[in-house]
């Protein structure tokens, strides 16, 4: 072959390359285009408020979160949904587990505005030394990028069967914290919710 040739296949052969990388660019774009800004109209980020509760790790105790939205009936391990929220997490201790971790995750659709409860129960305790110290957290998410803290608290739990109110708080219509609303009067959920 001489050296015209082999420039000329060489040519063609980088061209054929080219074109080929060009084509498979182009293709990317076409088999997965930018949403339309129609598609993203109306579409809001969903206003979540997250409670949780941690208690010991190792520790075989059932201790159950119980929470409440406005207007909506109480939410707990005997009902697991509400129309705003939903248990997430019943955590039994050790007993069906595999995880060393304690800790109960309930979650909501939507933040709406009025007051919310928030209870712990000592349903079960196997060997447990009282008091079990329980950590409650309330978040609440306005936007899909960010959660701001409500509030975090910690009660202990001292007797089998004990209910608490952990935390009591209102939230206004944009789901912001009302000031000086946060407090632990008893409110019972666990009775409520099995009327």
């Amino acid at each position: 072959m001489d050296e015209e040739t082999l420039t000329v296949w060489l040519d063609t052969a980088l061209l054929m390359l080219g074109g080929f990388v060009l084509m498979t660019v182009l293709m990317m774009t076409v088999m997965n285009p930018p949403a339309k800004a129609s598609e993203t109209d109306g579409v809001t980020a969903p206003g979540n408020v997250t409670v949780e509760t941690q208690w010991p790790d190792k520790l075989d105790a059932d201790v159950d979160l119980w929470v409440q939205a406005p207007g909506d009936v109480p939410v707990g391990y005997s009902n697991k949904s509400g129309k705003v929220f939903d248990l997430l997490r019943d955590d039994l201790g050790m007993a069906q587990d595999m995880t060393d971790s304690n800790h109960e995750v309930a979650y909501s659709r939507g933040a709406p505005a009025g007051e919310y409860v928030v209870n712990v129960h000592m349903y079960r305790g196997v060997n447990v030394t009282y008091p079990v110290p329980v950590k409650i957290s309330v978040n609440v998410k306005r936007d899909a990028k960010s959660s701001a803290p409500v509030a975090t608290t910690t009660v202990q739990l001292r007797k089998p069967n004990q209910e608490l109110t952990a935390l009591r708080f209102k939230l206004d219509s944009t789901g912001q914290l009302v000031p000086g609303s946060i407090n632990s009067i008893f409110k019972p959920l666990r009775v409520a919710a099995s009327q």
